[in-house]
């Protein structure tokens, strides 16, 4: 008990409680989850949705919290895994519009006996 009481004695300075507190609205409002600040890898979530996030202020509000903190900067962010849309891996929405573009329709398309397009 006394090492996980250590390890987040960080929580009871109340410029971190205040940055802390920020990242856990954000993520609500974001992902819908709410953390809760005896959980025990309450850090590890933080970072884990920090990295997922796309909001700027999330990102912002942690980094903040890690350079105040020297004891989260050593926690990292699991990887993202890819993001996908039943069962199938979503490529960068960039290329897919290139591509599409890029090569022309086959065949003509009649809607209402005028051709369209």
């Amino acid at each position: 008990m006394n090492s996980a009481a250590s390890e987040r004695n960080w929580l009871f300075d109340p410029a971190h409680l205040k940055l802390v507190q920020q990242c856990r609205r954000l993520i609500q409002s974001e992902f819908g989850v709410k953390l809760h600040l005896n959980e025990d890898h309450l850090a590890e979530h933080l970072a884990e949705y920090a990295g997922k996030t796309r909001s700027k202020h999330l990102v912002h509000t942690w980094e903040a919290l890690k350079q105040r903190v020297p004891e989260l900067g050593q926690i990292e962010a699991a990887p993202a895994a890819a993001k996908t849309y039943r069962g199938q891996e979503i490529t960068g929405s960039e290329e897919e519009k290139g591509g599409e573009e890029a090569r022309p329709r086959k065949k003509q398309v009649i809607y209402r006996g005028q051709v369209v397009g």
